[in-house]
């Protein structure tokens, strides 16, 4: 056999260029699973990535319902940095070996589960990417409808779930869902390298939008009408305020559990591990707690312009709130 018979295959996916040598092992790789011929997300790559993350519809509703559990506004801030940092180190564990070997978090499990056992994550985690992945399509796609109503009022009846609907979900609710289903997919298809540079752009550009948002909403109501508690109701004391601030750690660690246990397939496109742990610190401890304060001024200046929902209730939902405001190019 010549030096150029036994040379490494390189292979391409969507994951992007591989390595897969003659002594894998042929029914444990594929282009998806071996090792990344070149590595190089920086650390603000991986930042982007959770700004990403963060800047969902679910993550701003979450945000905000912290901030309503009926704890003080430090307890809620101290559970916000506890958790958060909880994450961080947690990712760190998780990226390490993803990105000294170039490999996704299928192949890390194995270290752990064997090479037949880590089928069994590897499934569990991707049947869990189904039901969040239907979740956030479902709440961005709220936005289309919203949008569709606002321009052609006459369609406002087919957004009637009993009328014009199945599943739950009405006609026009299953057109921006399928709608948001599709662009997402037309990213996807075109590779990681796509998806890069789409929250390379998106991360900073959401932050924008939301800056507008807020000052918008905030000049509107007077800082006087801003206020870093919306806590509802009688307030928790003693023995209840720690549980519901343990509670309150314990949901940010959860929510952050998706993307977290899957970091491995963004970490092993990191150039070095440094790059990796810093942009984990710009993009988890440093951007969720801005981001966090950015949702609750929102929120709060949001409940004195446009006020509370029909059940009176704090809006949380931004696709929501913009709806209300009386401006069309909101």
């Amino acid at each position: 056999m010549t030096a150029t018979e036994n040379a490494p295959a390189t292979a391409h996916s969507a994951a992007g260029e591989s390595v897969i040598k003659l002594e894998y092992h042929q029914r444990l790789t594929n282009s998806d699973l071996a090792p990344l011929r070149k590595q190089s997300w920086t650390w603000y790559n991986i930042f982007a990535f959770w700004m990403s993350d963060i800047h969902s519809v679910g993550g701003y509703v979450f945000a905000g319902s912290l901030f309503a559990l009926g704890i003080a506004a430090w307890q809620v801030l101290v559970a916000l940095i506890i958790g958060i940092v909880a994450v961080n180190i947690l990712c760190n564990l998780v990226a390490k070996p993803s990105q000294l070997a170039g490999v996704p978090y299928p192949v890390t499990t194995r270290v752990s589960f064997g090479v037949m056992g880590a089928n069994i994550p590897a499934i569990l985690r991707g049947l869990i990417a189904v039901a969040w992945y239907g979740i956030q399509t479902y709440l961005a796609s709220v936005a289309f409808g919203l949008l569709a109503i606002k321009f052609w009022p006459s369609l406002a009846k087919y957004d009637v779930v009993d009328d014009y609907g199945f599943l739950g979900l009405s006609i026009l609710g299953w057109g921006g869902f399928i709608l948001m289903w599709i662009l997402q997919a037309i990213v996807f298809w075109n590779g990681m390298e796509t998806i890069r540079k789409f929250i390379d752009f998106c991360g900073p550009a959401v932050y924008v939008v939301m800056v507008i948002l807020a000052g918008y909403l905030i000049a509107k109501a007077g800082w006087s009408n801003v206020s870093l508690d919306l806590s509802v109701g009688p307030g928790k004391v003693g023995w209840d305020s720690v549980t519901a601030t343990i509670g309150a750690i314990a949901l940010v660690v959860s929510y952050f559990s998706g993307p977290m246990l899957n970091f491995g397939d963004f970490s092993r496109y990191g150039k070095t591990f440094g790059e990796v742990k810093k942009g984990n610190f710009w993009g988890l401890p440093v951007n969720f707690l801005f981001f966090s304060l950015l949702v609750v001024c929102t929120v709060s200046a949001g409940v004195t312009v446009i006020g509370k929902d029909e059940n009176g209730a704090i809006i949380t939902d931004p696709v929501h709130i913009v709806d209300r405001i009386d401006n069309t190019t909101a």
